[in-house]
């Protein structure tokens, strides 16, 4: 089953986006002249905290909400314009919804769960008997047919509202953060499976999270949002890395962060003084000499004993064993780090450790515009 894509065209359009609740002068700022595109077969991902404007920007492209300004196309066809007053209902948007709730009819079985949008389309009996029983073999619930919503587990409800997503055929499929329900073994599997769904019958996919792990699992690009904003895009292993302001860094993935002054900046590197001593590294933007600044490091870059041009010492706090991993709370001056480890790593409290840092995966942010 394969959607009807043109490859290499982007399946989404969004050209500058706002969204205002309320009063158009006072109201509350949900979009902020928000652009994005989403290729043909795309997994993107919105991500960002509650309010950040992601299930906002969702439901604006499938028609649920209707913005003051800017345009959305979906498949190339205009369906919302804020200069022409064009505006198409989400049922002529040939795009589906996988809803938080899954929003499944509880006196229909699965067949007719999956059937229901296909009938009110008036497809042909026929037809609809053929589409729904194909789409139950791509989920794996083709044994379930005649199973009530009520009889089935989480991850099978799930299941039967991607299905029922996907039976119409439509190009673009949006979810609205539906494994938020689950229990975590469940989620984990089923993020799993959604990519290989997709991947298999090529839809472009638009998922809203609030789950930086989530995010990084499915998607091709992750646009993370913050007041109605894009913050930043890219790839996971590209935000994670490069992350371009302090909201970004912090949001996505654990953080180290020490306050300080700068120094002196020698090309891309700066020299920071702060409670810990002296650290070197990275310009996330343009600093200058005797600028207040905020220096970041990831917990897992802490490397004991490291002969690098970063070296702090502290006293452990406390040892915590994750089973694949062992976080260290280390107390340096007055303030606490944490160190991700190996497993295998076996200090107790009062114990002095002594670690470096590669100035390379060290950033330093303007303190003054650290939240944008």
């Amino acid at each position: 089953m394969t959607a009807n894509t043109a490859q290499g065209k982007p399946t989404v359009e969004v050209r500058g986006l706002t969204k205002i609740y309320g009063d158009p002068v006072t109201g509350h700022i949900g979009l902020k002249d928000v652009s994005l595109e989403v290729g043909a077969g795309e997994f993107v991902v919105l991500l960002g905290p509650s309010g950040c404007g992601k299930t906002t920007l969702l439901r604006c492209i499938a028609g649920l909400e209707r913005p003051q300004a800017g345009q959305v196309a979906v498949g190339g066809r205009t369906v919302f314009c804020g200069d022409t007053g064009t505006w198409l209902p989400p049922e002529k948007r040939n795009l589906s919804m996988v809803f938080q709730s899954y929003a499944l009819w509880p006196h229909l079985n699965v067949e007719e769960n999956i059937a229901f949008p296909l009938k009110c389309a008036g497809v042909a009996k026929a037809e609809i008997a053929e589409r729904v029983a194909e789409v139950l073999e791509t989920v794996g619930l083709a044994d379930f047919r005649r199973s009530y919503v009520g009889q089935l587990s989480g991850g099978q409800q799930q299941r039967v509202a991607l299905a029922r997503a996907i039976v119409g055929r439509a190009d673009v499929v949006l979810f609205d953060e539906p494994l938020s329900n689950l229990d975590a073994k469940v989620r984990e599997t089923l993020r799993h499976e959604l990519v290989r769904l997709q991947r298999e019958i090529g839809f472009a996919a638009v998922f809203v999270t609030h789950d930086q792990d989530e995010a990084m699992v499915l998607g091709d690009r992750i646009v993370v949002m913050n007041k109605g904003c894009v913050a930043q895009q890219g790839s996971g292993r590209g935000i994670f890395q490069d992350s371009q302001s302090r909201y970004v860094a912090d949001f996505v993935g654990r953080t180290n962060e020490v306050a300080g002054t700068v120094v002196a900046v020698e090309g891309n590197m700066a020299r920071i003084m702060t409670g810990l001593g002296e650290i070197l590294g990275r310009c996330a933007e343009p600093l200058s000499p005797g600028q207040p600044a905020t220096v970041m490091f990831r917990p897992h870059v802490c490397a004991p004993g490291a002969d690098t041009a970063n070296r702090i010492e502290g006293s452990v706090e406390r040892s915590i064993f994750l089973g694949t991993s062992v976080d260290v709370i280390l107390r340096v001056g007055d303030q606490d780090l944490t160190l991700s480890l190996p497993d295998d790593a076996n200090y107790q409290a009062g114990d002095r450790i002594s670690f470096g840092v590669d100035p390379e995966r060290v950033r330093v942010f303007a303190a003054n515009r650290a939240a944008a």
